[in-house]
């Protein structure tokens, strides 16, 4: 098996920390309002750090093993960076070590796709349903039991671990 690698236009700082700063001042941030956002990218571009901004709204991609998540086993939820919404279950994460976060299933009322042509590749984006942020690509080498991996940036994720659902 082969696994297709996302491609790379720019290199987002990297970040180290697991909090999530986009969180703090952004109106839109909800983990359980699933209404479809309509905010334009010069509202995005005052709210997101610049880093977020380059990957969920411009489609920009983090380079290859630098994401917080790419080796991340704690049991959880993976929510949109940018608002909230429920994206994967850490149940459905796997190494599939291309050097991104991989799934092998996404929520399905979370994510929608787009057809990807650029730089002379086919490819199937993956953004989130509610606020149309670019997470990253998904592609049918994966394991089963559905045979597909989704391939993401970790700027585009926000991890919720059980123990802390638990305890608040």
């Amino acid at each position: 098996m082969s696994l297709q690698m996302c491609t790379q236009v720019k290199q987002p700082e990297k970040s180290t920390s697991m909090e999530n700063s986009t969180t703090k001042n952004n109106p839109y941030y909800s983990r359980t309002d699933r209404t479809k956002l309509n905010v334009p990218n010069s509202e995005w571009k005052k709210i997101l750090s610049p880093d977020v901004y380059a990957i969920a709204r411009e489609a920009d991609t983090e380079r290859p093993g630098t994401g917080k998540y790419n080796i991340h086993d704690e049991l959880g939820e993976y929510y949109c960076a940018v608002c909230g919404n429920h994206l994967f279950r850490s149940d459905a994460k796997f190494s599939s070590t291309c050097g991104w976060p991989s799934f092998f299933e996404a929520d399905k009322e979370g994510t929608a796709y787009n057809r990807d042509s650029t730089y002379g590749m086919e490819r199937i984006e993956v953004v989130c349903k509610r606020c149309d942020s670019h997470l990253g690509h998904v592609f049918n080498d994966g394991p089963p039991p559905t045979g597909t991996r989704y391939c993401m940036n970790s700027l585009s994720l926000e991890f919720v671990g059980d123990s802390e659902k638990e305890t608040k």
